[in-house]
């Protein structure tokens, strides 16, 4: 019997959540046949059998989060099959998951001291309030984030084997409860309709309140002067892609800004997490783009600092188009350390993004939009047509300030700027 276990989908991914079984218990499945679709974050991957062979067992259902390396389905197959399946297949099993589901299975019995330091994030209160979990409950259940942090997936997979809740005090929510009334929405039926969040989006809207909530923004703005890259632009891109065979967007020239001004000033590309900085060498730019449902993801160009235009250009072309076609792999979106957001492709003027967590900063890009501007020649002041932009950086004040912020910012915003004076084909 061929005991098929969650493969590992990509770096540092440690768990997926069930989407759909293509096959039911008792159907045959060839070898390298889709078997099922998981998620892992926002990217949706089929899973293929390693074997042929009836399946005889299936242990998890839609919307089951499953640790990596679990068994997740029993599949009858010939003993030579098991064999070359297992050698080709054999994944890491984490000790921590070994370890959670034994703890999770005696929370009640072995496990009493409660952690009052115990970090909960508003997520998981959330959580707890609508499934009666007590603050002390919830400090018994193992988490198997960084120093041992309660994730999501960590409280309900003890939902699954709770079986006798501790009694206690209900949970709190530690937020500053307003007076203000929550506003009523009038709904009229058979005129207006009402549409449920998919998993996407909710997963969406819980990180853009985490972030609100965990860090102080501040948003910082500067205009430039694009005219001479704008220009640069338009007369390089066919030799470009005859070159390189990439097209050449904006999109990858904005990167390439946003790597330097990284290496000059190295302490924008960093996480905080309580009172520790971690400051990153790598440097992954992560770009906000539009999924065809109209849900965000945030690809990742990795080590953007050490590429020229057309490598950038060439991974931001993929990725891109990746997305378009929903065919973004899991590791692709995993390991960002600074974000970009292009709102001008929208049209917007500027825009005022949400930190993508545990970042410390983004920049979002404007449109270039033509008008009359002063500028200085020869000749003294003059009025000319220039193609201008607006950048807006909102970044974690915590950790960074306004001098760091504007000084990164300003940076940038010179080499957009100075962009044809230092780059060649």
């Amino acid at each position: 019997m061929f005991e098929f276990k969650m493969p590992k989908l990509g770096e540092s991914i440690s768990e997926a959540t069930v989407i759909s079984w293509l096959k039911n218990v008792g159907d045959f499945i060839s070898a390298e046949e889709t078997l099922l679709e998981v998620a892992t974050d926002k990217v949706d991957s089929e899973v293929p059998s390693p074997v042929s062979g009836i399946i005889k067992e299936i242990r998890f259902q839609k919307n089951d989060v499953v640790a990596v390396g679990t068994v997740m389905a029993l599949i009858e197959a010939s003993e030579e099959a098991v064999q070359t399946a297992n050698q080709s297949t054999e994944v890491e099993k984490p000790v921590a998951i070994e370890q959670r589901a034994t703890k999770q299975s005696t929370a009640g019995q072995t496990l009493s001291k409660v952690n009052s330091d115990t970090f909960l994030s508003p997520l998981i209160i959330s959580i707890a309030q609508k499934e009666n979990l007590s603050i002390e409950e919830l400090q018994l259940i193992p988490g198997s984030g960084t120093e041992g942090r309660l994730q999501k997936s960590d409280v309900f997979n003890y939902l699954k084997n709770r079986k006798y809740p501790i009694q206690s005090k209900p949970v709190a929510d530690s937020r500053p409860q307003s007076s203000y009334p929550k506003p009523k929405i009038n709904y009229t039926e058979g005129k207006d309709y009402i549409i449920e969040m998919d998993r996407m989006r909710k997963m969406i809207a819980d990180h853009m309140v985490y972030s609100k909530q965990t860090s102080p923004h501040v948003t910082s703005y500067l205009e430039v002067d694009v005219t001479e890259l704008v220009a640069w632009r338009n007369a390089h891109k066919d030799a470009f892609q005859t070159k390189t065979g990439e097209k050449l967007t904006f999109t990858p020239i904005f990167v390439d800004a946003v790597a330097k001004a990284i290496q000059d000033f190295p302490l924008i590309n960093v996480a905080v997490e309580d009172n520790k900085i971690y400051v990153r060498k790598d440097i992954n730019i992560g770009m906000a783009t539009a999924l065809p449902s109209g849900n965000l993801i945030v690809p990742v160009v990795k080590n953007a600092g050490e590429k020229d235009l057309a490598a950038l250009a060439k991974d931001v072309n993929h990725l891109a188009e990746s997305a378009r076609n929903n065919k973004l792999k899991p590791e692709e979106i995993q390991g960002s350390t600074f974000t970009i957001s292009n709102v001008g492709t929208f049209g917007s003027l500027m825009g005022t993004p949400i930190i993508n967590q545990p970042e410390v900063a983004i920049l979002a890009f404007g449109i270039i939009k033509k008008r009359p501007e002063v500028i200085t020649t020869e000749k003294g002041d003059e009025i000319a047509i220039r193609s201008m932009m607006f950048l807006s950086l909102s970044f974690d004040h915590r950790v960074v300030d306004g001098y760091l912020g504007g000084s990164f910012l300003r940076k940038v915003g010179d080499y957009l700027e100075q962009f044809n004076t230092n780059t060649t084909l």
